[in-house]
Order: structure tokens, then sequence, then C-alpha cells
């Protein structure tokens, strides 16, 4: 049978988290693989990864596959699966529960469709384009801060590995911005829940210097429907080719964007 609409992708896909979260639930992170400088990847990052790649595979023959842990698989004729099997994983790896399993569909190098599944907070968010933004199947909206003095923000996590503490000049003046201005700063160390928590009106604003598509391709799109503005520091729309992944209220992005020129300028 031909599968050709976004909801019966998106049914397949909520089947692939639930899966990929039944391993978080029941297996302990085990060995750590060391993949750089301060950065890990757990045996069950690999267990997830390997479950959905191959039940996908089968599900969706038609359809690539990228996982952040062991690459690409599959010929898709524009369509690629992208996982992050656990975002998150020092928070897995030390029992916090801000983790979870994100599940995006790409076309043309844009997020069509998205799943991040918590199951540690037992939430499921999910979106497809055009199709609006739902948590364990409710529609969600953002919160519409009327400023930043008001707006609670995530910040991605600093930079670790190679050429780190040039990277991190930026960051380190962005936290001291938004510090200043903003009424609360967090950094939750996935950046799939700051993404969905943004789409779900429990924060404000999300400011990542980053843009790995494992990391944001299911978060920018349910992001998206929910409302928010997802832009590149430019404010051009967000692609998987940006520099960096803002999602704002429409109304204060313009406010996000210039502390963050700021911290830009400032970093050199």
């Amino acid at each position: 049978m031909a599968i050709d609409s976004l909801d019966d992708l998106l049914a397949i896909a909520v089947r692939a988290t639930a899966r990929g979260t039944e391993l978080m639930r029941t297996r302990d992170p085990g060995q750590l693989s060391g993949k750089g400088d301060r950065d890990y990847a757990s045996e069950v990052d690999l267990a997830v990864e390997r479950d959905l790649r191959a039940f996908l595979a089968e599900a969706t023959p038609h359809i690539g596959f990228l996982g952040e842990e062991e690459g690409t698989s599959g010929v898709g004729d524009g369509e690629q699966w992208v996982l992050d099997p656990i975002d998150g994983t020092v928070n897995f790896a030390h029992g916090v529960p801000l983790c979870g399993v994100s599940l995006g569909l790409v076309r043309d190098r844009r997020p069509v469709l998205g799943v991040v599944e918590l199951p540690f907070l037992a939430g499921r968010y999910t979106a497809t384009a055009g199709g609006g933004a739902h948590r364990d199947g409710r529609p969600i909206r953002i919160r519409d801060a009327a400023r930043l003095h008001d707006a609670m923000v995530n910040l991605g996590d600093y930079a670790v590995g190679e050429d780190a503490q040039r990277r991190n000049a930026a960051r380190f003046a962005l936290a001291e911005g938004v510090a200043r201005d903003a009424l609360r700063v967090r950094m939750l160390g996935s950046a799939a829940i700051d993404l969905v928590w943004v789409a779900d009106g429990r924060t404000d604003v999300s400011i990542a210097l980053s843009n790995k598509p494992w990391d944001m391709a299911a978060g920018t799109l349910i992001a998206r429907e929910a409302g928010a503005a997802v832009v590149d520091v430019d404010g051009t729309p967000h692609t998987l080719d940006s520099s960096a992944t803002i999602a704002a209220p429409p109304g204060i992005v313009d406010e996000v964007l210039a502390v963050v020129d700021v911290a830009l300028r400032a970093a050199g």
C-alpha cells in the first residue's frame, strides 16, 4: 500500500517514537561511548537509533534516514527521516528527565512532520505542515509575550569540543544580554524541549547558536505550527541550512534578534 499523506506518515512516526521511548524507560544508559571532548552517546542512544532505522526502513522504504549517531541509510527521493534518538543524552545519563526522542520528516531541506516524545514527562508533541501543533492530541499555541522583559528564554547549550572557547564567546555574550533583558533564563539541555515548550507556552523564546538537523527538524516545525516565528540570526525563515535556531512570538522576534546581534558583534 502506498503511503503518501502526512497523516499516514505521522501515524508511523508516532509508532516509531513510542518504540524509542519504551527503550529509554526500560534500559539503563549503559556504557557511554566518547564522541569528542565532553560529548558521548549511551548504549540506549545506539539501540533506539538502530531500532527506529530498521522499523522505518520497513514501514517506509521509499524514504531515506539520517540518524545522529550512525548517519544516513536508504535512498529517499527528496524525503528523509531525521532522528535524534535521545535528545538530551547527558540529562538521560544523569537521570534528569529533560530528554526525549525527536523524529522529523524532511522534504527538500524543510521539515514537514515532527514528533517529539518525552518519556519521563508524559508528553508527545506532534505537528504536520499546515496541520497545527498538538500535545497528546490536543492543539497547542505559543504564549504571546508582549515584550522580552516578560519572556522566559531557553538558551542552547554551551559549545564543547574543537574550538569551543572561541564559539562560546558569543554564547557568553548572549547569556549576559538575555539575563539583562528577559524575565528569566533557562538552559534545559535539550534542543527539542526548548522548542516544544515554546510551542506549548511553557516558555516563550528559544535561542540556539547552532543548527544540527537531528536537533531541530522536529522541534522547529512544532514551534512554527504553534504560531512561533522560527528564524535564523538575520531574521530569514529557518531552514536546515540556517546558522542558528531562534523561535519566538512574532511580536517580540525583532527584539530577540537585536539582543542576538549585539552578542554576535561583541564576540567578534
